[in-house]
């Protein structure tokens, strides 16, 4: 039988963990799927910026992957949300350049397939993205 554990962020992951009831990150065995991540600080807050809130949000991923033992070049697929606007055909470069920068910093030439979805609301009514992952632990070496 596999061994599951269950990851909380300290700061931000311990705060939604009070509030809602969840976990950042469980690892069963060497597979990790983790809760979408926002690009909040430890107190909550959102920046101003879009290109700051996803270097966050990708900050915030590689967090909670450190939770469960994981990290960036383990991954094997992101998730990510992008708040769209009525009108909106399309999530825009605003978002997409600042997500394939941090996929090219991060992920060390690997290529996780990713999944990219328009959204009218996120959970906090300031966000912009989240992302959430799927890794298998020691895929990346």
């Amino acid at each position: 039988m596999s061994t599951v554990t269950f990851g909380i962020v300290p700061g931000y992951g311990e705060k939604l963990h009070e509030i809602h009831g969840y976990s950042g990150a469980v690892r069963v065995g060497d597979r990790v799927e983790i809760s979408g991540q926002a690009g909040v600080d430890d107190d909550l807050v959102i920046p101003d910026s879009l290109e700051e809130e996803i270097v966050r949000a990708f900050d915030n991923v590689e967090r909670t992957l450190a939770t469960v033992g994981a990290s960036w070049r383990d991954v094997i697929h992101v998730n990510s949300y992008h708040k769209v606007g009525p009108g909106d055909d399309a999530i825009g470069d605003d978002h997409n350049s600042v997500m394939v920068e941090q996929f090219r910093r991060r992920l060390g030439g690997r290529a996780p397939i990713w999944t990219e979805t328009g959204v009218t609301v996120l959970g906090l009514a300031a966000m912009r993205v989240e992302i959430r992952v799927t890794a298998i632990v020691g895929s990346g070496n």
